[in-house]
């Protein structure tokens, strides 16, 4: 008999939640940090949005978050 016929469960992730994803999703963050020009470079785009047409949405994003709300 199989492990999946013995354990329909065998090889499923279940709990607080996906720990290869939480590892995967980590490492890429970390990725992203050690690239400074990558970084500088969304550091400008966060920057120029904040001047840009979309500066009230993400005032009222900001606000909402800082409230503890989704925008």
């Amino acid at each position: 008999m199989t492990e999946q016929a013995q354990n329909p469960n065998a090889g499923k992730e279940f709990g607080e939640g996906n720990y290869k994803a939480a590892q995967n999703y980590r490492e890429a963050q970390e990725d992203f940090a050690a690239d400074k020009q990558q970084v500088e470079a969304k550091a400008r785009e966060a920057a120029d949005a904040l001047d840009g047409p979309e500066a009230a949405d993400l005032e009222q994003a900001e606000a909402a978050a800082r409230d503890g709300h989704a925008a």
